[in-house]
Protein backbone atom coordinates (compact mmCIF):
# COMPACT_ATOMS: atom_id res chain seq x y z
CA UNK A 1 0.00 0.00 0.00
CA UNK A 2 2.69 3.09 0.57
CA UNK A 3 5.65 1.02 -0.75
CA UNK A 4 7.50 4.44 -1.38
CA UNK A 5 7.32 5.38 2.21
CA UNK A 6 7.82 1.93 3.48
CA UNK A 7 10.75 1.78 1.60
CA UNK A 8 11.96 5.12 3.15
CA UNK A 9 11.47 3.92 6.54
CA UNK A 10 13.35 0.71 6.10
CA UNK A 11 16.70 3.03 4.93
CA UNK A 12 15.75 4.91 8.57
CA UNK A 13 16.06 1.46 10.43
CA UNK A 14 19.53 1.06 8.38
CA UNK A 15 20.40 4.84 9.69
CA UNK A 16 19.33 4.51 12.94
CA UNK A 17 21.46 1.88 13.87
CA UNK A 18 24.94 3.17 12.27
CA UNK A 19 23.91 6.76 14.23
CA UNK A 20 24.42 4.44 17.60
CA UNK A 21 27.58 2.92 16.11
CA UNK A 22 28.80 6.64 15.42
CA UNK A 23 27.67 7.73 18.62
CA UNK A 24 29.88 4.50 20.13
CA UNK A 25 33.08 5.45 17.81
CA UNK A 26 32.57 9.17 19.41
CA UNK A 27 32.15 8.07 22.71
CA UNK A 28 35.54 5.99 22.40
CA UNK A 29 37.58 9.05 20.71
CA UNK A 30 36.06 11.22 23.48
CA UNK A 31 37.88 9.40 25.83
CA UNK A 32 40.83 8.68 24.24
CA UNK A 33 40.79 5.46 22.80
CA UNK A 34 42.31 4.57 19.72
CA UNK A 35 40.23 3.60 17.14
CA UNK A 36 41.13 2.05 13.52
CA UNK A 37 40.50 4.69 10.87
CA UNK A 38 38.84 2.07 9.17
CA UNK A 39 36.22 2.15 10.86
CA UNK A 40 35.84 5.96 10.70
CA UNK A 41 35.70 5.67 6.62
CA UNK A 42 33.62 2.77 6.76
CA UNK A 43 30.54 4.90 9.00
CA UNK A 44 31.70 8.22 6.71
CA UNK A 45 31.19 5.52 3.68
CA UNK A 46 27.95 4.84 4.98
CA UNK A 47 26.25 7.77 5.96
CA UNK A 48 27.72 9.64 2.08
CA UNK A 49 26.47 7.16 0.12
CA UNK A 50 23.80 5.33 1.64
CA UNK A 51 22.06 8.28 4.07
CA UNK A 52 22.78 11.01 1.40
CA UNK A 53 23.11 10.21 -1.60
CA UNK A 54 20.81 7.68 -2.14
CA UNK A 55 17.99 7.93 0.71
CA UNK A 56 18.25 11.97 0.49
CA UNK A 57 18.40 11.54 -3.29
CA UNK A 58 15.22 9.79 -3.39
CA UNK A 59 13.66 12.07 -1.17
CA UNK A 60 14.71 15.46 -3.13
CA UNK A 61 15.07 13.99 -6.70
CA UNK A 62 11.73 12.26 -6.68
CA UNK A 63 9.43 12.15 -3.19
CA UNK A 64 9.70 16.18 -2.65
CA UNK A 65 8.86 17.17 -6.24
CA UNK A 66 6.15 15.08 -6.39
CA UNK A 67 4.31 15.95 -3.34
CA UNK A 68 4.93 19.98 -4.52
CA UNK A 69 3.37 18.85 -7.45
CA UNK A 70 0.69 17.67 -5.44
CA UNK A 71 0.19 21.06 -3.51
CA UNK A 72 2.57 20.59 -0.62
CA UNK A 73 4.65 23.76 -0.41
CA UNK A 74 8.39 23.69 -0.42
CA UNK A 75 9.24 27.07 1.60
CA UNK A 76 7.63 27.72 4.99
CA UNK A 77 6.62 23.80 5.06
CA UNK A 78 8.03 20.57 6.09
CA UNK A 79 10.02 20.21 2.78
CA UNK A 80 11.49 23.12 3.29
CA UNK A 81 12.62 21.83 6.77
CA UNK A 82 13.65 18.50 5.40
CA UNK A 83 15.81 20.31 3.09
CA UNK A 84 17.70 22.40 5.37
CA UNK A 85 18.17 19.47 7.88
CA UNK A 86 20.15 17.65 4.93
CA UNK A 87 22.38 20.70 4.00
CA UNK A 88 23.34 20.94 8.19
CA UNK A 89 23.62 17.00 7.54
CA UNK A 90 26.03 17.33 4.81
CA UNK A 91 28.07 19.74 6.57
CA UNK A 92 28.75 18.26 9.76
CA UNK A 93 30.08 14.75 7.24
CA UNK A 94 31.87 17.11 5.61
CA UNK A 95 33.81 17.69 9.34
CA UNK A 96 33.59 14.17 9.85
CA UNK A 97 35.61 13.54 6.27
CA UNK A 98 38.02 16.50 7.07
CA UNK A 99 38.55 14.98 10.49
CA UNK A 100 38.43 11.58 9.81
CA UNK A 101 41.28 12.42 6.75
CA UNK A 102 43.69 13.99 9.64
CA UNK A 103 43.06 11.24 12.18
CA UNK A 104 43.95 8.70 9.46
CA UNK A 105 46.97 10.68 9.02
CA UNK A 106 48.40 10.39 12.44
CA UNK A 107 46.70 13.50 14.04
CA UNK A 108 45.57 12.30 17.08
CA UNK A 109 43.47 15.11 18.12
CA UNK A 110 41.67 14.95 15.09
CA UNK A 111 39.60 12.59 16.67
CA UNK A 112 38.30 14.17 19.36
CA UNK A 113 37.09 16.45 16.47
CA UNK A 114 35.57 13.46 14.87
CA UNK A 115 33.66 13.17 17.51
CA UNK A 116 32.13 16.59 17.40
CA UNK A 117 31.04 16.44 14.65
CA UNK A 118 29.54 12.83 14.64
CA UNK A 119 27.76 14.27 18.41
CA UNK A 120 26.13 17.06 16.33
CA UNK A 121 25.06 14.60 13.51
CA UNK A 122 22.88 11.71 15.24
CA UNK A 123 20.69 14.06 17.30
CA UNK A 124 20.05 16.12 14.00
CA UNK A 125 19.42 12.60 11.90
CA UNK A 126 17.61 10.83 15.07
CA UNK A 127 14.96 14.39 14.93
CA UNK A 128 15.31 13.98 11.02
CA UNK A 129 13.93 11.01 10.58
CA UNK A 130 11.30 11.23 13.65
CA UNK A 131 10.12 14.17 11.43
CA UNK A 132 10.11 12.55 8.08
CA UNK A 133 8.28 8.75 9.84
CA UNK A 134 5.92 10.79 11.89
CA UNK A 135 4.71 14.18 9.70
CA UNK A 136 6.22 14.51 6.18
CA UNK A 137 5.66 10.38 5.29
CA UNK A 138 2.19 10.51 6.84
CA UNK A 139 1.20 13.36 5.28
CA UNK A 140 2.76 12.10 1.92
CA UNK A 141 0.50 8.64 2.63
CA UNK A 142 -2.20 10.74 2.56
CA UNK A 143 -1.59 12.69 -0.41
CA UNK A 144 -0.67 9.78 -2.94
CA UNK A 145 -2.37 7.27 -4.53
CA UNK A 146 -1.58 3.78 -4.00
CA UNK A 147 -0.37 3.81 -7.33
CA UNK A 148 1.76 6.88 -7.21
CA UNK A 149 3.45 5.02 -4.22
CA UNK A 150 4.29 1.95 -6.45
CA UNK A 151 5.41 4.02 -9.19
CA UNK A 152 7.53 5.99 -6.77
CA UNK A 153 8.98 3.20 -5.52
CA UNK A 154 9.63 1.70 -8.86
CA UNK A 155 11.30 5.45 -9.66
CA UNK A 156 13.49 4.91 -6.37
CA UNK A 157 14.99 1.75 -7.38
CA UNK A 158 15.61 2.65 -10.93
CA UNK A 159 17.60 5.97 -9.85
CA UNK A 160 19.37 3.97 -7.00
CA UNK A 161 20.50 1.63 -10.19
CA UNK A 162 21.65 5.19 -12.11
CA UNK A 163 23.29 6.59 -9.23
CA UNK A 164 24.78 4.52 -7.09
CA UNK A 165 25.27 1.34 -9.88
CA UNK A 166 23.86 -2.56 -9.52
CA UNK A 167 24.95 -3.87 -6.00
CA UNK A 168 25.64 -0.73 -4.39
CA UNK A 169 22.73 -0.98 -1.74
CA UNK A 170 23.87 -4.16 -1.03
CA UNK A 171 27.47 -3.72 -0.52
CA UNK A 172 26.19 -0.86 2.22
CA UNK A 173 24.47 -3.20 4.09
CA UNK A 174 27.23 -5.70 4.26
CA UNK A 175 29.51 -2.81 5.21
CA UNK A 176 27.07 -2.35 8.02
CA UNK A 177 26.65 -5.75 9.06
CA UNK A 178 30.39 -5.72 9.59
CA UNK A 179 31.27 -2.17 10.91
CA UNK A 180 28.65 -3.36 12.86
CA UNK A 181 29.72 -6.64 14.31
CA UNK A 182 33.66 -4.40 14.53
CA UNK A 183 32.01 -1.75 17.08
CA UNK A 184 30.23 -3.91 19.30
Amino acid sequence: MYEATAMLRQDHDAILKMLDATEQVAGQLRSGKQVASDILSGLLEFFQLFADRCHHGREEDLLFPLLESKGMPRAGGPIGVMLHEHDLGRDLIRQMKESGQAYGGGDTAAGARWAVAAMGYAPLLREHIFKENNILFMMAERMLSDEEQRNLAAEFERAELEKMGAGTHERLHKLMDTLLAEIA
